[in-house]
């Protein structure tokens, strides 16, 4: 018995999932070509390997003839029947051989080609086990880490490639360590094998993780609409339901918390903002900046662009570090999100509407009248001596907050209203 293939068989078995006679099949191909090889001429060469014990049987055929002119292929009758005793002329015969420093030989040739058929078959392995499998999340554990921070990482029949640029530089790992990670893609490698991508940085592996610890998501209550991720500091996605009775947003957060603390916590302590998806870009922009307040927004025709102002105090919480916050939040609009100080914008605005105010319009000094401000306002303002658009135009914001009817939301609804009338 040759306990050494067998032993081959039932790893590649149980640790591959590749069937022996696949394995058979490969090694006797193999050693068929380095057999072919040391037996000068030889064509007709099989190789038969018994799947039990391992043995191996080395045959060759030749045809039994009268007179042997090619003796690699053919053999007399007289020879044939000390092995087949009733064969005829013209019938092929079946001869054990071994073949010239076949060992040497068959060694080097099928180490070459059954390393090529054994990494086809894991091939069709993977496929087979795999490619069903994309999207999802798959746990293993770090085999060995290979150029720099690239993770091999052992799934039990055969093994996960995690890159570098696939996890976040925020999380560190040993070999030993467990992991779970997205199944991203099953490809060809150039050695003929193939090989299990994962990845931890993309957003749809937070997607799938909320989609595991919450079942509204899972049963297609809850819909996530929009994902925007910086991999290992802050992920925003916003939800919507399609049940009006459950709360899309209470409902992946779960009671205290417990729900997005589990997702958290495999994140290594990444932030998660979740919020309402609406199909208004304003309203929605609004939702995700809770509970900051926007005081100005515009958006271009397109909508591929905004611009918004915001209390002085309330910038950096917009910004986030970095711009990340701004960043994540544009990508979710699908828009380029600008962010501006109140005082920067004051400070614009005083200047235009200093300018506007020092022009020769005659317009300018004719009697006040505001387009969509109350006439009671409109009356104030001119019993406190700002009875024409120049004069208005001439104040600051807190002049006309002065005023006890006035306050400084309304100055800049005023100030911004006579501005937009003239531009």
């Amino acid at each position: 018995m040759n306990k050494d293939l067998v032993a081959i068989f039932e790893y590649l078995e149980r640790e591959k999932g590749i069937k022996r006679d696949t394995i058979i099949s490969a090694i006797e191909e193999s050693l068929r070509v380095a057999a072919r090889k040391s037996m000068n001429g030889l064509i007709n060469i099989s190789i038969e390997i018994n799947a039990r014990t391992g043995d191996i049987d080395v045959i060759a055929q030749k045809e039994v003839v009268d007179l042997v002119t090619i003796p690699e292929e053919e053999i007399s009758l007289e020879e044939a029947r000390k092995i087949s005793p009733y064969c005829e002329i013209g019938e092929w015969v079946n001869i054990a051989t071994t073949p010239r420093d076949f060992g040497r030989i068959a060694a080097q040739v099928a180490r070459q080609v059954i390393s090529q058929k054994l990494r086809e078959a894991e091939r069709d392995v993977i496929y087979e086990e795999y490619r069903h499998r994309i999207g999802e999340i798959i746990s293993g554990s770090v085999k060995r880490v290979v150029r720099g921070a690239t993770l091999i990482v052992d799934l039990g029949k055969v093994e996960g490639i995690l890159p570098d640029r696939f996890y976040p530089k925020t999380e560190r790992y040993n070999v030993g360590e467990r992991v779970q990670a997205l199944l991203w893609e099953v490809k060809d490698t150039e050695s003929g094998g193939a090989e299990v991508v994962l990845t931890r940085s993309h957003p749809e592996f937070v997607a799938q993780l909320f989609s595991q610890e919450v079942p509204e998501i899972g049963d297609g209550t809850i819909k996530i609409e929009k994902m925007a991720r910086d991999a290992g500091y802050r992920t925003k996605f916003a939800v919507r339901s399609n049940d009006p009775k459950v709360d899309p947003v209470g409902a992946c957060v779960g009671i205290r918390g417990n729900r997005i603390k589990n997702v958290i916590n495999e994140l290594n302590n990444e932030k998660i903002d979740v919020v309402a998806f609406s199909e208004n870009k304003v309203q929605f922009l609004q939702q995700i900046l809770q509970p900051v307040q926007i005081k100005k927004i515009h958006l271009n025709d397109d909508e591929t662009s905004i611009s918004i102002v915001v209390d002085d105090e309330n910038y950096p919480i917009v910004l986030g570090k970095r711009g990340m916050n701004a960043r994540l939040t544009g990508q979710l609009l699908d828009a380029e999100l600008t962010v501006q100080k109140m005082s920067e914008y004051q400070a614009v605005m005083n200047i235009e509407r200093a300018q506007m105010a020092s022009l020769d319009d005659p317009t300018l000094d004719e009697n006040l009248n505001i387009e969509g401000v109350n006439q009671m306002i409109i009356g104030s303002l001119i019993s406190a001596g700002f009875d024409t658009p120049r004069k208005v135009l001439s104040a600051t914001r807190e002049e006309l907050a002065a005023i006890p009817e006035i306050s400084l939301e309304m100055a800049d609804k005023i100030l911004e209203q006579i501005r937009k009338a003239r531009t």
